[in-house]
């Protein structure tokens, strides 16, 4: 059988994508196909979420495993008819870390599956893709994020007024930059080897 998932980017715009999928391939197979549907970049860290009717995030299947005994569950454990067990089933997507996209995942219909096709597969594009990942409420693009790093944000303060009213000029003028150096001279002596 074949998976119809709709994977909706969470942005202010309406951006989603249609992808069809094997039922006995993993979810690592469907973060394969929302990362070529969605052109993002690198390799990033990535998580699905088992999620309820309202979206709220479950237990998380993480791409590695980073348990420090080494035994959690991975995409590549869970085949989709585990993760969606039945149409309208729901679960969330995170790709990255600093730049985080958020997507949310919904089994839309289960259709026999076609003969010479390579699953997963794009079959319905709606809306453009932005070239950074959107703030959690999609309104400007990730512009209005704080920092991923709120802690260098404090150690360092507000650089510009600390030095606004310093004066950078030159501070080794004593030295003259013009004047050059005497007492070298390089004068090579080539040897005659005839």
């Amino acid at each position: 059988m074949v998976y119809k998932i709709r994977v909706i980017l969470d942005a202010k715009d309406t951006i989603f994508r249609d992808i069809e999928i094997k039922d006995k391939q993993t979810l690592w197979n469907l973060h394969l196909g929302i990362k070529s549907a969605f052109s993002l970049p690198g390799e990033e860290l990535s998580s699905f979420y088992f999620s309820d009717d309202e979206w709220n995030e479950g237990q998380a299947v993480p791409l590695e495993d980073m348990s420090d005994d080494g035994d959690g569950e991975i995409m590549s454990d869970i085949y989709l008819n585990e993760g969606f067990q039945q149409v309208g089933a729901k679960m969330r997507f995170q790709y990255g870390f600093i730049d985080l996209w958020e997507f949310f995942c919904e089994l839309l219909e289960i259709n026999d599956e076609k003969p010479a096709v390579n699953y997963p597969i794009t079959v319905y594009r709606f809306g453009n893709v932005p070239l950074k990942a959107p703030s959690k409420n999609g309104s400007d693009n990730g512009k209005g994020k704080k920092s991923a790093m709120p802690f260098m944000d404090d150690d360092f303060g507000d650089f510009d007024a600390e030095f606004k009213e310093e004066n950078f000029d030159d501070e080794d003028d004593d030295y003259n930059d013009d004047e050059e150096e005497t007492g070298y001279n390089d004068v090579f002596e080539e040897d005659d080897e005839d």
